[in-house]
């Protein structure tokens, strides 16, 4: 596949990349990438959610009446989840919602996001930025230059750059991250990737992780 690359004004500076046909032209998987967002979404759960039982509600431990002769039902302490204040019964308790999801399907569901943004055009190289000093201003012109109506994007370096992250940071629509940490549900997310030309010539150097 191969793609032209882009300065920060949105115009062709003569120069393309060849981009792997095996991830960019393969057959998308739409189930492993069900998993792999799937898991992703739980991952981010806290899972912190908590009720008291009645060992751990606060009331006293005294049987409020004698077991017979009151014509009443029989009734322990004030602490039942039938009273009000009591415990509660089958109540939620802190847990993990993350599961486990194999390489393989991890990698094909990866595989499987970045052929569809491919297949869509919605792939875009710009040449390696660089930025003197963190400026939002700019860094918003260069979006909307490479976007075109797309309003959300992936901005994707080959190396952590402090300065293109805090340009930006600010900007809601916008998501910067490292090759290395590129993941399915953001590819999904994002209407359009933007990689640097460096991002984008390491996919011809290393298989992609996920």
């Amino acid at each position: 596949m191969q793609v032209d690359v882009l300065n920060n004004k949105g115009v062709k500076t003569g120069r393309s990349i060849e981009l792997p046909d095996e991830i960019f032209g393969a057959e998308p998987n739409d189930h492993c990438i069900y998993l792999a967002v799937k898991q992703y979404l739980a991952a981010q759960r806290q899972g912190t959610h908590k009720t008291k039982t009645r060992a751990e509600v606060h009331g006293s431990s005294k049987k409020l009446h004698k077991q017979k002769g009151t014509g009443g039902s029989r009734k322990g302490n004030i602490r039942n989840p039938l009273y009000k204040g009591g415990g509660t019964v089958n109540g939620p308790k802190p847990h993990a919602y993350d599961f486990k999801l194999n390489r393989k399907v991890k990698d094909l569901a990866k595989i499987s996001a970045l052929a569809y943004k491919a297949k869509d055009s919605k792939i875009v190289i710009v040449e390696d930025m660089t930025i003197a000093a963190p400026k939002t201003k700019d860094f918003a012109a260069m979006l909307d230059a490479l976007r075109g109506e797309n309003r959300k994007t992936m901005v994707v370096l080959p190396d952590y750059d402090m300065n293109v992250y805090l340009s930006g940071r600010n900007i809601q629509s916008n998501k910067t991250v490292m090759l290395s940490d590129l993941n399915t549900y953001d590819i999904t997310n994002a209407s359009v990737l933007i990689f640097t030309e460096s991002a984008a010539k390491m996919f011809t150097e290393e298989p992609v992780e996920a």
